[in-house]
């Protein structure tokens, strides 16, 4: 039986984790390097090794009612979408509410994960720590690897020939914090995510130009949409939802493609994607379009190459007297405490994990990886179900698939992008919390309608079943009041 569970990192993922096992009668313990818990959301002047990083002006891109942890709603007063700092109040005080904080070991880095020799039968794993110089060994029944995936920076120099030779400054945007040192400077941002747009945006106020360039485009989304409501509580609906899967392909891809130009029409701007109807997570940027329009940032293709002072691009324009290139180029994954790194990553360094959780291959599924799928939707619920689901599957609540044909059938799927109520939907139905549309429909027809058509807020996982929460339906039919508030 599982009883002692070790758990990876103390963000918002590590967070939910060590809630869920006390919640199960497990015995977690959280092991953070760092001095403070919120993982990516604790804001640090410098750049620290093993650990994410973000800018000063990093503002969320989900609202306070989509991405909350489901039993703990942030308060009335707090803005629909929040900076890095008052994100991390909200974390503290989630630590303080449930207790959690006692389970954490601060300043411990975990250096080692690896099966016990008699890991076939027990499923228990060895954990290697080390705090102030001396190292640790204890025994777990399972662990959870909430580390994060905004760590280890992508720089692929390679991909950039001439980068040698360039005489300006470049480095990866974990390094940024703030635009003052880049006034009167011509910067180039290589990169069209969240990270890019943002620091283009916020540079495009000092520097003399700030070039953006983009190898295959994106779309953008504002974070505030019809009547100034946020995006995501009109499109992250249960109803958008079944729309989008009875409608056959075509004509759900040119709505799609209509909907996202419904602000402006991104081939005007260079923004337009090669594929036109991926799915793949817009970049939201309240500012970049007029950015773009007044000129202070200019749409560039992809380099073909860097010279002494200047940048040639794939269309053959030069751009002169660059000073600064920052690579906006996304993160690796990375396990370096797994003393077995093919567990979680498969070949072509690809991660492959059954529901996004679990390693297939394992003899015994006591292994989670949490808050590694990437959707359309927040990750702050998305870690609260996964975690409820892993907990179950620890405890043997295996639900309704041998573990010995999960590698048959799901050994080779990577499940990293996923549709958001769809897999959300899969991990409640699994545990028994999915809210149940026709009991609703029977028995509170009001909070049905406002489950079927509004939002899809994180307190539709606790209307029900295990973990049920008593505020849940307060909370759902109170959310747009809190929104307006």
């Amino acid at each position: 039986m599982v009883r002692r569970v070790a758990v990876v990192g103390a963000g918002v993922s590590g967070l939910a984790a060590t809630k869920c096992c006390l919640d199960e009668g497990l015995e977690p313990t959280c092991f953070e390097q760092s001095e403070d818990i919120g993982g990516l959301w604790h804001y640090t002047d410098q750049a620290e090794e093993g650990r994410a990083s973000i800018y000063r002006t990093v503002f969320t891109n989900s609202c306070k009612e989509m991405m909350c942890y489901s039993d703990f709603p942030f308060p009335d007063d707090h803005p629909n979408y929040m900076h890095n700092a008052r994100l991390q109040h909200y974390i503290c005080k989630y630590a303080e509410h449930f207790d959690l904080l006692r389970h954490i070991r601060f300043k411990t880095m975990v250096t080692k994960v690896k099966k016990r020799p008699d890991f076939s039968v027990t499923g228990q794993w060895e954990v290697v720590t080390q705090q102030d110089g001396k190292e640790e060994t204890a025994v777990f029944d399972a662990v959870m690897v909430c580390s994060g995936h905004h760590v280890y920076p992508n720089l692929p120099l390679a991909d950039f020939p001439g980068i040698e030779k360039f005489k300006g400054c470049y480095f990866h945007s974990r390094e940024y914090k703030e635009p003052e040192k880049f006034r009167g400077k011509k910067v180039l941002v290589i990169g069209l995510g969240n990270s890019g747009s943002d620091i283009a945006v916020e540079l495009s106020a000092l520097a003399s130009q700030v070039y953006l360039s983009s190898r295959s485009g994106s779309w953008v989304m504002s974070r505030v949409w019809d009547n100034g409501y946020p995006w995501d509580m009109l499109v992250i609906t249960r109803f958008r939802t079944w729309l989008g899967n009875i409608l056959p392909r075509a004509l759900s891809d040119w709505l799609y493609v209509r909907g996202m130009n419904r602000s402006f029409k991104h081939e005007n701007f260079g923004l337009m994607p090669l594929n036109r109807t991926s799915r793949k997570e817009p970049v939201f940027n309240d500012d970049l379009p007029s950015r773009i329009a007044c000129g202070v940032v200019v749409i560039k293709p992809n380099v073909k190459e860097f010279r002494e002072t200047s940048v040639l691009f794939q269309d053959g324009t030069v751009q002169d007297d660059v000073d600064a290139v920052v690579f906006a180029t996304g993160y690796s994954y990375a396990y370096p405490f797994m003393e077995d790194d093919s567990i979680i990553k498969s070949r072509d360094n690809q991660v492959t994990l059954y529901k996004g959780i679990l390693p297939p291959q394992l003899e015994k599924p006591t292994l989670a990886v949490i808050g590694l799928v990437q959707s359309l939707g927040p990750i702050i619920p998305t870690a609260d179900l996964q975690c409820r689901w892993a907990v179950k599957v620890f405890q043997g609540r295996w639900m309704g698939l041998c573990w010995a044909k999960v590698y048959f059938l799901y050994g080779n799927s990577s499940t990293l992008q996923t549709d958001y109520i769809t897999y959300m939907d899969e991990l409640a139905s699994a545990i028994g919390v999915k809210p149940s549309m026709l009991k609703l429909l029977l028995t509170d027809p009001r909070l049905a309608l406002e489950v079927f058509f509004g939002p899809c807020s994180p307190y539709q996982f606790r209307l029900m079943g295990p973990g049920k929460w008593s505020g849940a339906r307060t909370a759902i039919l109170t959310q747009w009041d809190r929104t307006l508030r």
